[in-house]
């Protein structure tokens, strides 16, 4: 129970073994601190953590509704109140832009174009253990940010294919890509070198890529990146199960521009071809068993990156949602 924080349910949540996806929490009327200010909301945080931090972890999703948020600034308050380690944004392929503090926009790519499911930076070794979004400008239509549990996920696609998934934990992934110089925002992996390695410099970028583990082959005007092999499946040890952790239908269905064919962006980790019927198969059983809710203005959506993998659907403008990642 909590002072401050109230559980309700919207239409959109599935119950998974009792247990509400996501969870909602909205501000209790009957607190004799309600959180009408950003100031009073930020201290409840504080104050509750242990709470917080307990239905995140048995949820793996926690959405915050109804609160007093308003801006990106007032986001950067929310998040730091939360008092979670920040992670550098290096070696993720969605182009982003930093909006003030621990802030950034979202995968920028265009609005007719869907993001596919993935943990963030599940290609890399070190990735974000919990994200957080937000709400500031509600989308026109669509646009929402489907989750989906990792270790349902997991346990769909074992029972289906148990070849495939014994082939993955024997043999991980394999990612490529191919980094243009610069940004390119008609792109959903359309972020150049420069800014996937936070460098100008060629030496530096090889560097940063070696600290990840991955390769790097220099082309004319751009860098073919090779990552793995990488674990597909993972062990959350804090929930003792195994999960689906990877990029892989992302990678698939959706790391395609001018540079980067899907089909070649990823590979088993000896690097032969993923089968597609089963690729698409995935694909169907992340969409089946995921939840999406219509975004309203002042969403903050908390996300433990180690339970949920989380998509974005296409939309009419305008839309503005902003996120923060953290070790």
């Amino acid at each position: 129970m909590s002072e401050t924080f109230l559980e309700f349910q919207i239409p959109h949540q599935k119950i998974f073994n009792g247990i509400q996806f996501p969870l909602i929490l909205s501000p209790n009327p009957q607190s004799q601190t309600p959180p009408s200010s950003l100031s009073l909301f930020t201290k409840a945080i504080k104050t509750e953590k242990t709470f917080l931090d307990s239905v995140l972890h048995k949820s793996g999703a926690v959405l915050l509704r109804g609160f007093p948020v308003s801006t990106a600034s007032d986001f950067n308050d929310v998040v730091e109140a939360f008092g979670f380690e920040e992670l550098p944004y290096v070696g993720g392929a969605a182009p982003r832009t930093n909006v003030v503090g621990r802030v950034f926009t979202a995968n920028e790519s265009p609005p007719d174009q869907k993001i596919p499911f993935h943990h963030e930076m599940a290609q890399v070794p070190t990735f974000p253990s919990k994200l957080f979004f937000f709400c500031e400008v509600e989308p026109g239509s669509g646009g929402e940010t489907p989750i989906v549990l990792s270790h349902l996920v997991y346990e769909k696609v074992k029972e289906r294919h148990p070849e495939f998934v014994e082939r993955l934990e024997e043999h991980g992934l394999l990612y490529t890509r191919v980094l243009g110089e610069d940004d390119d925002p008609s792109s959903p992996i359309g972020r150049g070198w420069k800014s996937t390695f936070l460098t100008k410099d060629k030496s530096v970028a090889e560097e940063r890529a070696t600290n990840l583990g991955m390769k790097l082959e220099w082309l004319e005007d751009s860098v073919k990146t090779i990552m793995g092999p990488i674990p597909a499946i993972k062990f959350d040890k804090t929930r003792q199960r195994k999960i689906w952790f990877n990029s892989m239908v992302a990678a698939y269905t959706g790391w395609e521009d001018a540079r980067n064919d899907p089909v070649k962006a990823v590979t088993f980790g000896d690097g032969k071809p993923l089968p597609a019927d089963i690729i698409y198969d995935c694909l169907n059983i992340l969409e089946e068993e995921s939840v999406a809710f219509p975004w309203q203005k002042g969403d903050v959506l908390l996300l433990d990156n180690w339970a949920v993998l989380h998509a974005r659907r296409s939309f009419d403008p305008p839309r503005r949602i902003l996120a923060s990642l953290c070790k």
